[in-house]
Parts: structure tokens; sequence; C-alpha cells
């Protein structure tokens, strides 16, 4: 019992870092239906940002705050400068865009920092939580610091009137832009918010795997598990299907004979596949009805 307890918590500590990967896949996908290849390189990118300025001698929660300001604004650039001219383009077209990006922001970050593995500290340190053994309290941090963000996101999308002009614009376009909403600047808005989620998850989880270029590869691809598993038009449900991840992937390597650490990874794609399967619009999603 305790190792299941053990399990089921080490999974929702590390499904709190699939889960805030997820709200950035999911925002993207509000924004402009496609899915951000790019997403786990730019989270990279942005935690690389951080540890330059914690070399600097910043305080970590002024590089974090700094961090979380620099990749907003590096987001609505990479939306104004590569994706707003391809906003007609084909799916293909945007597919090509995004492994483009994927490539140059690994390749700059490798250029710029190398490709050695460098340590990320923790704000929360390692010791156990409350005097257990069961959690650490950087694992603690990382599941609280999950559920205040969506929690102002509920905040943001429901009460003010920016967030209420991003949803309108992301489920009535046409819509909205009769009633006065700048739908292209609310996409900039949302690639803006989808980098700085990012750039939390890749800050919470570079104090477990070290940090280096390709540190995001499989934590995308449980991102990606996690928000078609939650659906991709649910932020909650995204959340949810973090944490849903993480337990089933603890448990899966702990109990299931033959898995362990190197299969974890198929067990998430063969997990996207069946709910693409079974119900292609996620736990928690909705099915989009057009009029043509």
């Amino acid at each position: 019992m305790e190792l299941l307890l053990n399990q089921v918590l080490a999974g929702i500590a590390t499904g709190a870092i699939y889960a805030c990967m997820a709200l950035a896949v999911v925002m993207i996908y509000q924004a402009i239906d496609h899915l951000n290849f790019a997403q786990g390189e730019m989270a990279m990118f942005s935690t690389f940002i951080a540890w330059q300025l914690l070399q600097w001698g910043v305080p970590y929660w002024g590089a974090f705050v700094l961090t979380l300001a620099l990749s907003f604004a590096g987001g609505i650039v990479i939306e104004r400068a590569l994706f707003k001219p391809l906003g007609n383009a084909p799916v293909l077209t945007h597919v090509a865009g995004f492994i483009a990006l994927f490539a140059i922001v690994n390749s700059v970050a490798g250029l710029t920092w190398d490709f050695t593995i460098k340590q990320f500290p923790s704000p929360f340190g390692s010791s156990p939580f409350l005097g257990s053994q069961l959690i650490s309290t950087h694992q603690a941090g990382m599941i609280g610091v999950t559920l205040v963000l969506l929690l102002l996101l509920y905040f943001f999308f429901q009460f003010t009137r920016i967030g209420l002009a991003m949803r309108a614009a992301a489920a009535q376009p046409e819509s909205a832009r009769l009633v006065g909403v700048n739908t292209s600047w609310m996409v900039a808005l949302g690639w803006g918010m989808a980098a700085a989620i990012g750039s939390i998850a890749g800050m919470l989880i570079a104090p477990v795997v070290f940090l280096e270029p390709n540190m995001m590869g499989g934590v995308l691809i449980y991102g990606f598990a996690a928000a078609v598993l939650g659906g991709l038009s649910s932020p909650l449900g995204a959340v949810i299907g973090g944490f849903l991840v993480g337990i089933f992937e603890n448990l899966a390597g702990t109990y299931i004979p033959g898995v362990g650490n190197e299969l974890k990874l198929p067990i998430a794609l063969a997990l996207i596949v069946t709910v693409l399967v079974v119900k292609p619009t996620g736990l928690f999603g909705r099915a989009i009805v057009k009029r043509v």
C-alpha cells in the first residue's frame, strides 16, 4: 500500500509538469486550431534564459518573473513574425513552420549554451514534504504551482474583458470581429500566454531532469497525451489529463511486467491513439459544430 501511495503521489507531481505543458498546448490550439510541435523547445529556451539570469546574479524569483515577461513577449513576436503570415495557409504549411521553429530554437540554444548538462536550482528545495518520505517539497511545489496557475487562468477567462475577448475570438472569430474584437491580437496574446506557461513547466522540470537543449522532448509528448486525454478545448481537462497521465505512467512502470522506464513513452503514445479512437474530443472536450 505504501508503494502504491508513493507511486500515485509521484505521478501527481510528475503530472503537474505535463499539465503545465498541456495547458500551453491547449492555449495555442484554441487560438489557431493547430498543435505547436515546438512548444517544448520554446519552454526549454525560456528555461535557459532563466538559468543565464541566475548566473548573472539575479535572485531566483526575479529571474522567474523576468523569464515569464520575456517568454510572453517572445511568443507574441513568433506569432507576428512567422505564423500570422501563414494564417490562411494549408495545414501542412503550418506543420512545416512548427518543425522549422523546433529545429531553429533547439539549434540556437545549443549554439548559445552548448549541449552539456547544467544544474537548475529548485525554489522549493528537495527535502521531504512535511516530514513525509512519500513526496518532496519540490514535488509538492510543482503541484501547488499548477493548481494556482489553473485558478488564475479560470479567473482570467471568466472575469476579465481580455479573457472574454480571447474566448470569443477562439470560439466565434467572425462574430467577435463584428463586435469590435481584434481577433488577430487575441491570437498573439494566446501565443504569449502559452509561451509563458511553457516557461513555467520548463523551470519546474529542469531541477528534476537537468537542463540541456533536448530536455523537453519526452515532456512535450506527455503534454500532448494529457491535452488529448483531457480535451483540446478544455484547460481544466488538460490539467486533469496531465495528472492522470502522470499517475498512469508511474503505475504502469511499477506494476506492468516488462514496462519499466524504457517503455513509459510508448505508453503515452498508445494513450493518445486510444483516446483518439474511443473519444476524439477527450474526457472534458466538446465537439465543435460548424455551419456550412
